[in-house]
Parts: C-alpha cells; sequence; structure tokens
C-alpha cells in the first residue's frame, strides 16, 4: 500500500507505519499508535482486499486466535477498520527482534537457544492442544521481546480443527527441529546433544521422528538436572517409608532384656565378706 494514503491519520490511530519484515503471505504488518498505545496491525495485501475468499480469511483469523491465551503467543485484541488500511487484526504491539534477523546479525546467544528449547516448546504444545492449523513454524515468525527477550509467536493459527492429525504433529516437529538447527547453527554452538535432537526432529523419514511433543520435551531436558531431580525424590521416598515403617502398628517390638533369675543372680552378684 501507498504511505501516501497514511500521510493524514485520524486522531484515535497515529504514527502508522509499514513494517515489510514482518510481513506474512496474505498480510502485511503495521504498526501505529491507537490513542497513544503502540500496537500491531495485521491486514490483507492491497491486490488481495475486496477478494470475498480473503477476506473471510482475516475474519477467521480473528476468530480463531481471540480467544486464545498463552504468555509465548502473541495475543489479539480487536478487528477493526483503520483508516487507509481498511479491516486490520489488532495486537499488543512486540518491542524486539525476529529470530531471522538475529541470525543474519550473528547475534544468537544460548540464552535464545534455551528460549527455543523450552518457552517455543511450550508454544507449540498449545497450539497442537488447541487443534490450530497454522503456517509453518520459522525464524521470521519467531519474535524475542527488547526488555526481558522473552520468546513469541506471531503467526500462530489461521483455522481450528476437532483433532489434530499425526502428520500435522510430525511437520511441526521437523519445522521444530529447523529452527533449533537454524539457531544452533547462527550460535556457534557445539552442543552435540540439541543437534542431535534437531537431527532427529528433521529425519527425512516421520517415523524416525519424535512421535509427539512430549517425547521431544523429554529429549531436549537437561539429563544432569534430571538426574538431580530423581535423586531428590528418591530421598524424599526413602524418608516416607522410613517414617511409616517407624510409625506401622507390623512393626516388632523391640527385644527388652529379661530380667534375671535366681540362679543367675548368685552367679553374677560378687561374693562379699561377712
Amino acid at each position: 500500500m501507498d504511505n501516501s494514503a497514511l500521510s493524514t491519520p485520524s486522531p484515535k490511530w497515529t504514527e502508522i507505519e509499514h513494517l515489510p519484515e514482518w510481513d506474512e503471505e496474505f498480510y502485511h504488518v503495521y504498526t501505529a499508535k491507537k490513542h497513544g498505545k503502540w500496537l500491531m496491525l495485521k491486514t490483507l495485501r492491497p491486490e488481495l482486499k475486496g477478494q470475498e475468499k480473503y477476506e473471510k480469511m482475516i475474519e477467521k483469523e480473528f476468530e480463531v486466535r481471540y480467544n486464545l491465551a498463552h504468555p509465548h503467543i502473541i495475543m489479539i485484541n480487536d478487528f477493526e477498520e483503520v483508516p487507509g488500511l481498511g479491516m486490520c487484526i489488532i495486537t499488543d504491539d512486540v518491542y524486539g527482534d525476529s529470530l531471522a534477523k538475529l541470525i543474519r546479525e550473528g547475534k544468537v546467544t544460548d540464552d535464545h537457544i534455551s528460549k527455543i528449547q523450552h518457552q517455543l516448546l511450550d508454544a507449540l504444545d498449545y497450539i497442537q492442544e488447541k487443534h490450530l492449523e497454522h503456517h509453518p513454524l520459522s525464524t521470521s515468525s519467531i519474535i524475542f521481546t527488547e526488555n526481558i527477550g522473552n520468546l513469541k509467536l506471531i503467526d500462530v493459527g489461521f483455522d481450528q480443527n476437532t483433532h489434530i492429525t499425526p502428520k500435522d504433529v510430525s511437520e511441526d516437529i521437523k519445522n521444530y527441529g529447523e529452527v533449533l538447527m537454524a539457531a544452533l547453527d547462527a550460535a556457534g554452538s557445539n552442543n552435540m546433544r540439541l543437534r542431535r535432537v534437531a537431527e532427529k526432529c528433521m529425519n527425512p523419514d516421520p517415523a524416525k521422528r519424535y512421535q509427539d511433543v512430549n517425547a521431544l520435551r523429554l529429549a531436549l531436558a537437561d539429563r544432569k538436572t534430571n538426574n538431580i531431580y530423581l535423586a531428590i525424590i528418591a530421598f524424599l521416598v526413602a524418608m516416607i517409608a522410613l517414617l511409616l515403617w517407624l510409625n506401622s502398628p507390623y512393626r516388632p517390638e523391640p527385644l527388652h532384656a529379661q530380667p534375671a533369675t535366681e540362679s543367675e543372680a548368685a552367679v553374677t552378684t560378687p561374693l562379699t565378706n561377712p
């Protein structure tokens, strides 16, 4: 869209700016202020506006995503007409950089990789739990916020199904592996455990990939940390078992010394002089 159309914004909407790097297959993405508050806007590309198929698509995406609530998925606030843009999906503004940009600029760190391990996997688990039909995970749809560096997914669903198929799960896991490997390569990481996990996710044979998110989560878990947790749990179980045994009515009574007989007393009592 010609930015000249945005040169006279309404008092309600100001500072509307196109963000080409964030554009999606069917949408242009903008940042703007609504009553002074920064938000993000997603609207159909100009060549798609007015076509019933795509107009219904953006409405459907709003309906699907409006009730989602997850800390690592960008939330939708509204669906309304914005002067110069038309109907837009309105979301919270996300201050930060995409993983794609961080990779290009050589700024991927171990902290980013850790968040891909945990936060991205949590978001993927939620998407599958809600049976969301979505675009493939990619480095451009993952944002790390500027202030605290949390991970946010910005393109998470355009339809909702009654169930999710094993093929859908396998494709999600494959795409997750591609994202993880891209981040590891960009960071120059020698973490062979994570590389093996990413390689298994990307195996050309779906039968040889992780079969669900839980299996992938277990593979990603830090085994050293797991061993510590297991040791703590084993210790607590042993202490509980000991307490139960000590308080059990079936525990045998301790053996007490029997009183000595008269003959034993005579033998053991020292003789005294008269």
